[in-house]
């Protein structure tokens, strides 16, 4: 009963205490830590961004390259090919099948010899027709020509009327016309004959075989199971570069202006030649002009269809200087001088490599460097005072 009795206000929930400050290590921060904090980061982060994403000093590249001692009085470089002036794909003038072909390629031939032959059995038949009908108006001839003499002789003795005698003569007309028609069929079969054979129309050396034997040879009109060309021949004598000169330099160039011929296939031989013509029209799509460069003299190795580099001159150069050795170069301005030494600087790694070198004579525009570099290295041209080695680039 004293338990129901007992007084419960005393157990109310006391809201009114003061919260609990926050745990220790949630502790406010002094404003000069934090500060100094984001002043360390922000440094750090400022030298990263340069050291990852500052591009550098813009440079270009050029190579070292093996030059000639006569391009120092070189006005001018264009690209072409060798082209042969005197070139044909020959064929016939017959249609028919090809039944010998008696060249390949490389092979040289003279003007006038057979280069193949078309089945020719039938014209062969229309010769022999033909020679037979001449022989038989040559007989009949020869009884006109008696008979006429013979109708002559009675007319002037009077055993002979005036109408035979016509007769006579009319007959001896006739038998001579029909002779000179026969005589002209022959050579027209002939004619006929001679056009199954191929032959060449000039002395020079077969480039390519276009038809092999047992094909059709259709000339004009050839389609997918014939051809129209047997072989091509070109006449070797006949080699000449052209060029493509672009048009805002062909002022430069002037007939027989003395030039320097290099193949790509032997880039350490150069041919002595010759401005030989100007081709007086203009290609619109690629705005050039034609130039068409002589050979002085050259070799057995120089082939149609090679490409070619033409350095045009700007005088006349001693021919000992086309033998002479090309020699190692660069362009001048990629050669600087660091505590009087020549260096030139490379690329690596987006940084620029100082490399020490030997220079040696001056070929316009070009040093010669005798130590230090290969052909086809790279150099940073145009190097100014402001480079130094390890320093950052970036290549244009």
């Amino acid at each position: 009963m004293e338990a129901r009795n007992a007084d419960l206000t005393g157990l109310r929930i006391d809201r009114t205490e003061e919260p609990q400050g926050p745990p220790r290590f949630f502790k406010p921060i002094p404003i000069f830590t934090t500060l100094g904090v984001f002043g360390v980061i922000g440094i750090g982060l400022y030298f990263g961004y340069l050291k990852l994403f500052d591009p550098g000093i813009e440079v270009k590249l050029v190579s070292a390259t093996l030059t000639s001692p006569s391009q120092s009085t070189g006005t001018l470089n264009a690209s072409g090919y060798v082209v042969a002036q005197r070139k044909a794909s020959v064929a016939s003038k017959a249609t028919g099948r090809l039944v010998a072909l008696n060249v390949v390629e490389g092979d040289r031939v003279n003007k006038g010899d057979i280069l193949g032959q078309l089945e020719d059995s039938d014209i062969r038949t229309q010769v022999d027709q033909a020679k037979a009908n001449l022989k038989l108006n040559e007989a009949e001839y020869s009884d006109a020509k008696k008979t006429f003499a013979r109708y002559k002789s009675m007319m002037g003795s009077g055993l002979s009327s005036q109408a035979e005698y016509d007769a006579a003569e009319s007959r001896l007309q006739r038998v001579e016309a029909s002779i000179d028609v026969a005589k002209a069929m022959v050579a027209g079969a002939e004619v006929a004959m001679e056009n199954t054979r191929i032959r060449a129309p000039f002395a020079g050396t077969v480039l390519t075989k276009n038809a092999d034997i047992g094909e059709m040879v259709v000339p004009m009109a050839a389609s997918a199971g014939s051809r129209a060309a047997v072989v091509t021949i070109a006449d070797m004598n006949s080699l000449q570069v052209e060029a493509d000169v672009s048009e805002s330099n062909i002022e430069r160039i002037t007939p027989n202006q003395p030039c320097e011929i290099t193949l790509d296939a032997y880039p350490d031989q150069r041919y002595e030649g010759f401005v030989a013509k100007i081709v007086p029209t203009a290609d619109r799509a690629k705005a050039t002009v034609m130039v068409k460069v002589g050979f002085k003299s050259y070799d057995s190795r120089v082939l149609p269809e090679m490409g070619a580099k033409v350095l045009f001159l700007a005088k006349q150069v001693d021919p000992a200087l086309l033998s002479a050795k090309p020699v190692l170069t660069v362009p001048t301005t990629a050669i600087v001088r660091r505590n009087g030494a020549a260096v030139v600087y490379q690329v690596r790694e987006n940084a620029a490599v100082e490399i020490s070198v030997k220079t040696g004579r001056t070929l316009g525009t070009l040093t010669e460097v005798v130590e230090g570099l290969t052909s086809g290295q790279k150099v940073i041209d145009k190097a100014t005072s402001q480079l130094s080695d390890g320093m950052k680039v970036r290549v244009q």
